[in-house]
């Protein structure tokens, strides 16, 4: 087959992020002896030397994914809310590099935040983050019922809506493409005219293609690595995620892109239907 095409370095998405927080996960209840931040930039200006006295000696009490979003909740009150943009990484020990914005040296180990774009974020606050609150629902936990009455709510291309994080939050471009072509729906189709039985094919499919992606360790088409720098192994199961050319999997038919909501989807013109 022709080799795939690569079209920038893709946001990780909800099961690299899932895959992420899990590899990080015994960091619970270890203290943050020191922090180091070296970039105001990935702070989104705050002050380097403010945030880790503020976070020196506290615990860590708690990780979880909320979206694309990883959230470390401090004993005592406070979370650590950290993005990772396109090329960000929570590395579990080795060197500091040149690209490293960030080191939590806890009482066990330590804990670095490499971004070579410098388009992800680390921010703190005291109160739940807005700036997470304002997700849409969690895709693997969200009920039939509430997704097919929320498509019906919006008059819009269904794969732009996949990609709204207030509607399904952590969703993106890789397992938007994955799930509607798995559901047969073009990328094109308005989410309000989508009949019941196609909604719960969607439906379906998103929860079926975030849990073998979440199984397989994510999706490594660029930078992404967990915490223990393991590539994941999801992108050699994509179907039509930038295959665009290669044949339809299902029926042979060239797989096609076209740009929806700035981004590019990759279809099956046959399979997927509007």
């Amino acid at each position: 087959s022709r080799g795939r095409q690569v079209t920038g370095s893709p946001v990780p998405e909800l099961p690299e992020v899932e895959t992420v927080v899990r590899s990080i996960a015994p960091l619970v209840g270890r203290r943050i002896v020191s922090a180091e931040f070296r970039c105001p930039r990935v702070l989104r200006g705050a002050d380097p030397h403010a945030l880790a006295a503020r976070i020196q000696g506290r615990k860590i009490a708690g990780v979880r994914r909320y979206g694309k979003f990883i959230l470390m909740s401090l004993e005592g009150g406070g979370y650590l809310a950290v993005h990772l943009g396109m090329t960000g990484r929570l590395l579990l020990g080795g060197p500091a590099g040149k690209h490293t914005h960030a080191i939590l040296t806890l009482d066990r180990g330590v804990l670095l935040y490499d971004d070579s774009r410098q388009f992800g974020c680390i921010q703190f606050s005291e109160a739940f983050p807005e700036r997470v609150s304002r997700l849409g629902p969690e895709p693997l936990e969200v009920p039939f019922e509430d997704f097919a009455a929320a498509l019906k709510r919006r008059k819009t291309r269904i794969k732009a809506l996949l990609l709204n994080q207030s509607f399904l939050r952590g969703l993106g471009n890789i397992y938007a493409d994955e799930a509607l072509f798995r559901a047969g729906i073009h990328p094109l189709a308005v989410s309000l005219r989508l009949r019941s039985d196609r909604a719960r094919r969607l439906h379906e499919a998103i929860v079926a293609v975030l849990t073998e992606a979440i199984a397989a360790g994510g999706s490594s088409i660029s930078d992404y690595v967990d915490a223990q720098g393991r590539k994941g192994l999801f992108q050699f199961s994509h179907r039509v995620y930038q295959r665009t050319g290669e044949p339809c999997v299902t029926c042979g038919t060239p797989i096609r892109r076209l740009l929806v909501a700035q981004r590019s989807s990759h279809f099956c013109p046959r399979c997927q239907k509007r």
